[in-house]
């Protein structure tokens, strides 16, 4: 199985994960509608979420830089997919989907949409 395939299957391992593909060459991992990790595709490279400690002593290593538009919300991109060990960056795409399934509404994260029926939950409108 390639690097590729491996790290594919994990992302899809998660509950709820789903994979898109967006912006020509890239797979895109979300739970909730919310990105997890991206996977490049033609140049193989991989993006995602950190911990703040984490994006720190992870930029400083050769082959990891912040990522391009979300490397201010503290997500890195590796390169190439051995910048790190294989463990260790399946520790670090749990830990992305982690925070990002904490965030996710929970009504996307179970693929269950909200009953509106009920008067309560219906907004109210003003009439002049």
């Amino acid at each position: 199985m390639s690097a590729l395939d491996s790290i594919r299957d994990y992302c899809l391992s998660f509950p709820h994960a789903t994979e898109k593909l967006q912006w020509d060459d890239a797979l895109c991992f979300k739970v909730g509608g919310k990105m997890f990790a991206v996977l490049g595709l033609d140049d193989l490279q991989l993006s995602f979420k950190c911990t703040p400690d984490a994006f720190a002593e992870l930029i400083e290593r050769e082959d990891i830089r912040p990522a391009p538009y979300l490397g201010r919300y503290k997500w890195v991109m590796l390169d190439r997919l051995n910048a790190v060990r294989l463990d260790e960056l399946r520790e670090l795409i749990r830990q992305s989907y982690e925070m990002v399934a904490a965030k996710a509404p929970k009504r996307k994260k179970s693929g269950q949409k909200k009953d509106r029926s009920k008067s309560g939950d219906r907004k109210r409108t003003k009439r002049a």
